[in-house]
């Protein structure tokens, strides 16, 4: 699934809440794509979905296998998967910034393979 911040205006989380709770009904594994920065979002919408997010941590975690970023900036690679370190504490699902589309791919291959695959390598994919 990939996250297009373009529908993320003020007041989008209701929608929001209605594409999560569809996919936690469809229950298939799931990865979730941020290609481009995210913008600043609106208090009032971050506290609505984390207060969802809170009470759906169990099922969302059961199947979401991880949400990829792409940063193709070190430094700010560096910074959001240091963020990530906290958030997979909080909500129970990995995150993994990659550089570049193809390792964000190679990583989703990965993360939706259930294990069932060695994790790649820098030098495989990037």
């Amino acid at each position: 699934m990939r996250f297009r911040p373009e529908t993320a205006v003020e007041g989008y989380a209701p929608l929001w809440e209605n594409d999560m709770d569809a996919l936690l009904r469809h229950g298939a594994p799931f990865v979730m794509l941020f290609e481009e920065k995210r913008s600043d979002e609106a208090h009032a919408d971050r506290k609505r979905r984390g207060l969802w997010l809170k009470h759906h941590k169990v099922a969302l975690a059961a199947i979401c296998r991880g949400l990829v970023s792409i940063e193709p900036d070190g430094e700010k690679r560096a910074q959001l998967q240091a963020m990530a370190a906290g958030a997979m504490k909080a909500f129970g699902i990995l995150q993994e910034v990659a550089a570049t589309r193809e390792q964000a791919d190679a990583l989703m291959v990965w993360l939706l393979g259930g294990g069932q695959m060695a994790r790649p390598r820098a030098a495989d994919v990037w």
